[in-house]
């Protein structure tokens, strides 16, 4: 295991606080960028350990924020504050793009080789940042298909890779298919993967607080989620010396 060192980022965003998390791998030189947006529950220590993972691997992590520095765990706050920022594009953007600009301004952080995983609301995120033109080498995202305004999708100039439970009802097959359709229109490279049996938010370890039905987590999926992704960043992003 690589030295890595981590440090928290305080910036605004969304008329709030955000309070990221930025890992950077060993060395001195530049390395290829990722974003990583939580779920909508908020950054958690589960994606300050992904972004961790990713910094092992030699990459420049920044697990960004969504709610000011607040974990909404009472699924009544999360849905009063995540579902008028999935009906808002823009509020996405600016969520993203203060984000995108802390790891930008990183000097360890590789310009021309950033990439944007995201999970759920975070993972929304992501697709907001490729449809409003964000110069991304891929995007990947779990339980966020979400479909965009019509013709933006175009934007998108990097292979975009998704996941997502079979047996999600939040993300129901006629959502895959909108998503599916939204893509292949739009001429972006993509790839949606199935995980039979999954629920939402499959890859996120069980918590000890209320969520909502259809939410659950299946072990051996996550770790195949969590492969899928190192995978396209290792296809998009190589870490190279």
């Amino acid at each position: 295991m690589t030295t890595i060192t981590t440090r928290t980022v305080e910036y605004p965003a969304d008329n709030l606080t955000m309070v990221g998390h930025l890992a950077l791998p060993a060395g001195a030189g530049r390395r290829p960028a990722v974003l990583i947006g939580p779920e909508g529950v908020g950054l958690s220590d589960v994606e300050r350990r992904r972004a961790e993972a990713l910094a092992e691997l030699g990459y420049v992590a920044l697990a960004f924020d969504l709610h000011g520095g607040r974990c909404l765990q009472d699924p009544d706050d999360m849905l009063a504050r995540c579902m008028p920022l999935l009906a808002d594009p823009e509020r996405l953007r600016g969520i993203g793009h203060a984000a995108l600009d802390v790891l930008r301004a990183e000097p360890r952080a590789d310009l021309d080789r950033t990439a944007a995983v995201g999970y759920g609301t975070g993972g929304a995120v992501a697709l907001e940042l490729g449809r409003d033109g964000v110069d991304l080498r891929a995007i990947a995202t779990v339980n966020a298909l979400t479909t965009g305004r019509p013709g933006e999708t175009a934007r998108i100039r990097c292979p975009v890779w998704a996941g997502v439970g079979s047996a999600d009802p939040i993300m129901p097959p006629a959502q895959r298919d909108a998503f599916t359709a939204e893509m292949e229109a739009a001429g972006v490279d993509w790839r949606l993967v199935v995980y039979g049996g999954a629920l939402h938010a499959f890859h996120h370890p069980p918590v000890d607080h209320t969520v909502r039905p259809g939410v659950g987590h299946h072990p051996r999926h996550a770790q195949r989620a969590w492969r899928d992704v190192v995978a396209l960043l290792a296809e998009c992003l190589p870490v190279t010396e």
